[in-house]
Parts: structure tokens; sequence; C-alpha cells
């Protein structure tokens, strides 16, 4: 059974302290992918929250393209204004930041059980690392219900043209109008775990994840002006099983009293969310069953 450890005390000492509880050493030249928060966005976390824990791991910020750009109001489709807001947003000042998907062409992983995709295009300079740290901010998402270690995974390691092929379910990957977000409620989920999958794969025994449970919004901090929170922070968790830890999240909110809990939950079904989990589950990189271990700091 997988080990999620826990604490409501949400501090960047908290971060660290789970992450010692985890037991791994990430060595090397090491990724530490983040959301760095699309411009107008309120609710990412910011570089000083995460400041120790990346010095912890003497980590690399990596971050990748996004495929829609002004369709959606965004800044980071194109190399040039993403790293301006990487510095505007304080990444670049604070730590070494690479834009993995910067020049082509991008890496072809292959997906040999995935449901929907049989191929994830990643960021090539993926390659250049040795282990990979999640830092993931937990929060609702408008296509994929919530946002976790798993969309980190999949979309978040996605070139532009990766992410474009996840969204549109493998239809397409330069085409944003192959994104139905209607026609099927399984093809993204399944594709966003396939994509997780090969990650995983790749950086085996080589990486570790921490969801915050922090700005608790039903928009993902890729929205430009994202709903403000609708239910208090949680806390911290943080798993080498990208599955559990996002199980665990999602068990948090169903349990939880807020009063907000309802609307948060209403996002993560209508968008049929919790199935990215039991895709993944079913591919056999992670378990929904975990042991819960709550660490008083």
């Amino acid at each position: 059974m997988a080990k999620v450890f826990f604490t409501k005390t949400i501090t960047p000492e908290a971060v660290v302290k789970l992450y010692e509880c985890l037991g791994i050493a990430l060595g090397g030249k090491v990724a530490v992918k983040v959301h760095s928060g699309e411009k107008g966005n309120q609710n990412f976390l910011r570089p000083a929250f995460w400041k120790p824990m990346v010095e912890r791991v003497n980590g690399t910020i990596v971050e990748c393209n996004t495929a829609y750009g002004d369709a959606f109001g965004g800044v980071r489709d194109h190399t040039d204004p993403h790293r301006r807001l990487l510095k505007e947003h304080g990444w670049s000042e604070y730590f070494d930041v690479d834009l993995m998907d910067a020049e082509g062409p991008d890496l072809v992983w292959p997906v040999p059980d995935g449901k929907i995709l049989k191929q994830n295009l990643v960021g090539k300079h993926i390659a250049l690392y040795d282990s990979m740290l999640v830092l993931a901010h937990f929060k609702g998402h408008p296509m994929g219900g919530y946002g976790g270690s798993l969309k980190q995974l999949s979309i978040g390691c996605a070139s532009a043209a990766g992410k474009a092929l996840i969204h549109s379910g493998g239809k397409s990957a330069d085409n944003i109008e192959a994104w139905d977000l209607h026609a099927d409620k399984n093809a993204f989920p399944e594709a966003m775990a396939d994509a997780a999958s090969s990650v995983v794969r790749h950086f085996a025994g080589r990486i570790a994840f921490i969801n915050v449970m922090k700005n608790l919004s039903v928009d993902c901090d890729c929205c430009t002006v994202a709903e403000d929170p609708c239910m208090k922070d949680i806390g911290i968790l943080a798993s080498l099983d990208p599955v559990a830890v996002d199980q665990a999240c999602i068990d948090l909110i169903y349990g939880s009293d807020d009063p907000g809990r309802d609307h948060f939950v209403e996002r993560v079904e209508s968008r049929n969310g919790v199935h990215t989990i039991e895709a993944a589950a079913k591919l056999g990189f992670g378990s929904r069953e975990y042991e819960l271990i709550e660490v008083e700091l």
C-alpha cells in the first residue's frame, strides 16, 4: 500500500519536512515541475513559497509552452512572452528556469499500453535531467475537473504540441479546434493518464510528488482570471506514488465539511475528473489504495 504523508501546516518549511518523510534522495540534475501561473492568475503558488524545497534538491524549475495562447487569453504559448512572464512572476529571480520545449524537436515517448495515446510529446530538455520533483498546487481545473500531480506529469511535461494532443483526446497535435470538451468525457482524462505514465516510466525510482491544498479554487492556475478559492486551505501531501497522492487529496475534499465543498465536487464530477486517477491506476503506475500518515509539525 502506498504511503501518503500529510500535514495541515502549510509553510515552505513544511514542504521540505514532508519531502524528507519520503526517504528518497533525488540526485543528479533535478527537474522541479511547478505551475508558474498564467498572466493575470491570482491563485498560483509563488516562487518564494517553493524556494526552500527547490534549494533542498538544488533543482531547476522546468516548464513547457502552452497550446492555447490568445484563444484563452494566455501569453505562455510562445517562448519569448513565456520567458518574460516567468521573469515577471519571479521564477527567474529565484531559480534556474528551463523552458523545456523552447526549441524543437520534441521528444516522442512511446505509450505502449495507452488507451488514447500511443505516444507522448514532451519538451526535449527533459532528457537532460536525472530525477524529477513534482510540486503541484492542488486545485480545480476547467477541463480536467481537478489538477494535481497527474496533471503536472501529463499536461505539465508535454510540449505545446503534446498538450494539444492530450487535450484533443489524441486527435491533433496542432489544431486547437479539435478540442471538443463535451464529445467524450473519458478521452481527456485517459489521455492525461497515458501521458503521465510515460514520464513516470522514464524517471522510475527517481521521482517524488508533493501536492499543496491551498487556494482551493475550482479553476486552474492556467486561467487568466480564476475564480477565487471556494474552500479553506487543507494541507500538504507527499508520496512516491502520483495516483495515491491525488486520490488522497480527492478523498480529503469529499470528506470535508467546508461550505464550499459541494462547489468543488461539482467541478470535479462534471468533468469526470476522478477518471484520470482511475485510468492511471489501471495502467499500473500507481495505486488508489494508500496509508495516510499525518505528520505533526
